[in-house]
């Protein structure tokens, strides 16, 4: 009976020590094949527009800061008016930014076009430019806040809320979900899609031209087409990046909120792109990060 029990005990370490072995190769094959991204942002929402799948969640449901996402938000008001783009607007005091992380190139007694401003507010997420286009709407800037929230209720944006067209506000706040369906309206859009993925746009300021880039990098990037985007970053907000795009031809809607350092957004935009190639779109079925 011993030696019964000898042989047994034997065996089972043989086993252990043979399913230990294997492990690490069984993980390192899940993650070449794409079962887990390995997302570093807080929370995060990959959607197929198409088909209305969400492929990725993590606290999508959740409110928090938005930052300059909002511009989008602004976008879509400053459009809906149906104001002159062509009508040239002064950047004055009441547009100075407040708040940690503020920053604006264009000096008080600044005159561009509304265009302009819309164009460089989406592109370079320029503070001042979306302020003062919430300040010449129709009813000043409480009429177009108020529109901005009429706007997230007609979208369906549940959790969403806003106090200022710029995102400089922690008090604007929206869930993944709600900024899903944020950057879905904005890509129906053409003016949108334009101005939130040029590279680069020029304007005129007194007798200097002043030069402005998009403040997300994949614009740049061939790798990626990308039919709408938009950054944003204050301290209670992180870094934040939202954008649809196309993947295998597939419209892909990424929501990505809370990110940390200066490149985990784009690390993270990029994590999701390799992981959806190497899924079939019939195996992309719905997961949590």
């Amino acid at each position: 009976m011993r030696s019964t029990r000898s042989g047994s005990a034997t065996c089972l370490c043989l086993l252990l020590v043979l399913l230990c072995m294997s492990a690490p190769g069984e993980a390192r094959r899940a993650r070449a094949g794409g079962d887990d991204p390995q997302i570093r942002s807080n929370a995060v929402l990959v959607l197929d527009e198409g088909s209305s799948t969400v492929l990725l969640a993590r606290q999508a449901e959740t409110a928090t800061a938005i930052a300059s996402i909002t511009k989008l938000m602004t976008a879509l008001v400053v459009l809906d008016a149906r104001q002159p783009l062509d009508e040239i607007l002064e950047i004055n005091n009441e547009d100075r930014e407040r708040g940690r992380g503020a920053y604006s190139r264009l000096a008080i007694g600044t005159r561009l076009s509304r265009g302009d401003l819309l164009h460089v507010a989406l592109m370079s997420s320029e503070n001042r430019a979306a302020h003062a286009l919430g300040r010449n709407y129709p009813g000043g800037l409480p009429a177009f806040v108020t529109a901005m929230n009429a706007k997230a209720r007609a979208l369906g944006m549940k959790n969403a809320r806003f106090v200022d067209p710029t995102g400089l506000s922690s008090s604007n706040v929206a869930s993944p979900a709600d900024l899903s369906k944020l950057v879905i309206a904005a890509s129906h859009e053409p003016m949108i899609q334009e101005y939130s993925t040029d590279e680069w746009h020029a304007v005129r300021v007194g007798r200097r031209m002043l030069e402005f880039r998009n403040t997300d990098l994949l614009v740049r990037n061939p790798a990626w087409n990308i039919i709408v985007q938009k950054t944003g970053y204050i301290t209670e907000a992180g870094k934040c990046l939202v954008m649809k795009t196309l993947i295998r031809g597939r419209a892909i809607v990424i929501v990505l909120l809370d990110s940390f350092g200066k490149y985990t957004r784009v690390a993270d935009a990029q994590r999701i792109r390799k992981w959806l190639e190497a899924r079939p779109a019939e195996a992309a079925t719905p997961g949590a990060v």
